[in-house]
């Protein structure tokens, strides 16, 4: 009787999820055919499709599925990004780019956090917009609001977050190359300054093949330590919730998110060499699949109207963001190997 009552349970969750899932992979699908046509990142045609369907998400029969793909199935792609890195890609660069990475990015999550504050906003933006334009885009973002405090300006700010990071990692895949060869860098050099500088993976390999191949692998390859970095800052944005939570009274969060234990088991499994290289090209498939559906959901449920109160502010923070971390990397690159 518990295990029918299990399935029955089981059966009407999925019929009650089933219209605002199907509503967001509609919208994802039809997201990534105009990103292989017209060249755009996949998650800002996402956004835009989602916010424009956002009809959905009112009281009716998609609004419990469009909220479980924007929080559920986002922390199962996230997860998956594991799937991408593996420790001996790291070990291989050496030294010099692991420091170049760590510094970048620990150093422009620093300074964005007090640019927020300066700037009337809260630290978590800061955290948010920094963590997105240091370590990978849009999938920052999204990771990191996951495990940020709930807010009532959470969803509006991570929307804003991945359009601007989305938009200006589009302009830096096609500027960056063209600096790089004006400074005379080496392509290897060429390649470092690339992958820790542009955001999101996707105009990384774009910018670095562009120059040489020995460019383009070694730009997915810095591109892809800073992605590991993001379990180290999710561990301090859980922090930050776990804290929060039992100051403000309410249920302390766990100190570890599932979808972080499942990040790093997945890139110590990845390590081994065990995983067959069709399931990773499937893992990495299915994780792009999830992000998109969820950055749709995440559109469906703001208005577009919400985003145009945003201001200069915002704007201001991310593009300068998004210049100290290029001139950091053009300083640091001048003393590391």
């Amino acid at each position: 009787m518990e295990l029918a009552a299990r399935l029955s349970f089981g059966s009407a969750r999925a019929r009650t999820l089933a219209p605002g899932m199907l509503a967001c992979g509609v919208v994802g699908a039809a997201a990534a055919f105009l990103s292989e046509h017209y060249g755009a990142p996949v998650m800002l045609f996402a956004l835009l499709l989602g916010m424009a369907m956002n009809f959905l998400s009112a009281d009716g029969p998609c609004r419990p599925g469009i909220e479980f793909t924007a929080k559920q199935v986002l922390r199962i792609g996230i997860a998956l990004l594991g799937l991408r890195i593996t420790i001996a890609q790291v070990a291989a660069l050496g030294w010099g780019p692991v420091g170049l990475v760590i510094a970048c990015v620990v150093l422009t999550i620093v300074v964005s956090v007090f640019a927020a504050k300066a700037l009337g906003f809260q630290a978590i933006f800061g955290m948010l917009t920094g963590g997105a334009t240091a370590i990978c885009g849009a999938s920052a973002a999204l990771a990191l609001s996951a495990a940020l405090p709930a807010h009532p300006q959470k969803d509006k700010a991570t929307l804003f977050t991945v359009i601007g990071v989305s938009a200006l990692s589009t302009l830096a895949m096609v500027l960056y190359p063209m600096v790089v060869q004006w400074i005379g860098y080496a392509p290897p050099q060429a390649g470092k300054f690339l992958g820790a500088t542009i955001h999101d993976v996707a105009q990384v390999v774009g910018a670095g093949y562009s120059i040489s191949p020995e460019a383009g692998d070694v730009a997915t390859l810095v591109k892809l330590m800073r992605v590991a970095m993001l379990l180290p800052v999710i561990l301090v944005a859980a922090m930050i919730t776990r804290r929060s939570g039992a100051t403000e009274g309410g249920e302390r969060p766990p100190l570890l998110p599932w979808f972080a234990v499942a990040f790093a088991l997945l890139v110590a499994v990845n390590s081994t060499g065990w995983i067959p290289h069709a399931v990773q090209s499937a893992g990495n498939d299915f994780s792009r699949w999830c992000l998109v559906a969820s950055i749709a959901g995440i559109g469906m449920k703001t208005h577009l109207k919400e985003l145009a109160t945003v201001g200069f502010k915002p704007v201001a923070l991310m593009v300068g963001e998004t210049l100290f971390l290029a001139l950091l990397a053009l300083a640091l690159l001048r003393w590391l190997p």
